[in-house]
């Protein structure tokens, strides 16, 4: 089952995930499983799994997020001691779609500079980069906010984090190679499918 599948991959694992409405889904997918579950933290206590969520900070295009619960992820990452059993999650774009470019070069730079911080304090702790993906085109998101926008920052987040010891989910190609339609939000089996792609680095197959 889904559940045995999840508590094997990630028995004694630390789940930190951070970013928009994009990884949200990715929580929400993990705490379908777990039995402990409040709304920025699940718990399955019997395999000592942690999975955390936090928004990252502005801007942000919506407003119901309590400010109590926004975070720079830069100062999130400062405070994970890390280590082996220690998994960070980060996706962070589609907010910045609709705001000059500069200012998600700095936020970009601000995280690559934490996660450096972070490596060098527990260089076997697993970082994973969740990229954009190409969304439903509506009249008003394709003049203020198109695929050309995030495609751009894309682009960007990549180079940024070149040469790095990160992992890559590429969500941008997972949707478009998918028949499903384009949407923000990627529908369920799509999701699924990023996060085999996530559980493939925590878990690595055995090979000869």
């Amino acid at each position: 089952s889904l559940a045995n599948h999840l508590s094997q991959c990630l028995r004694g694992k630390v789940l930190h995930l951070f970013g928009d409405s994009t990884i949200r889904q990715w929580f929400e997918y993990f705490i379908a499983s777990f039995p402990e579950v409040g709304p920025l933290m699940a718990l399955d206590y019997p395999n000592n799994i942690l999975v955390t969520y936090r928004c990252h900070g502005p801007p942000l295009r919506f407003a119901n997020v309590p400010v109590t619960q926004l975070r720079y992820i830069a100062n999130e990452l400062d405070h994970i001691d890390g280590g082996p059993n220690t998994v960070v999650v980060i996706g962070v774009w589609a907010h910045f779609d609709s705001f000059p470019v500069d200012v998600y070069i700095k936020r970009l730079q601000n995280i690559r500079k934490a996660v450096v911080r972070l490596l060098s304090r527990a260089p076997r702790t697993l970082v994973v980069i969740r990229t954009a993906n190409a969304k439903a085109l509506t009249t008003d998101v394709a003049l203020t906010n198109s695929d050309w926008y995030s495609i751009q920052r894309d682009k960007l987040l990549r180079a940024v984090f070149k040469g790095f010891d990160v992992h890559l989910v590429n969500a941008w190609d997972m949707v478009l190679a998918h028949h499903l339609p384009h949407d923000l939000h990627p529908k369920p089996p799509i999701i699924k499918n990023m996060i085999n792609v996530l559980l493939s680095y925590i878990c690595p197959p055995l090979t000869d």
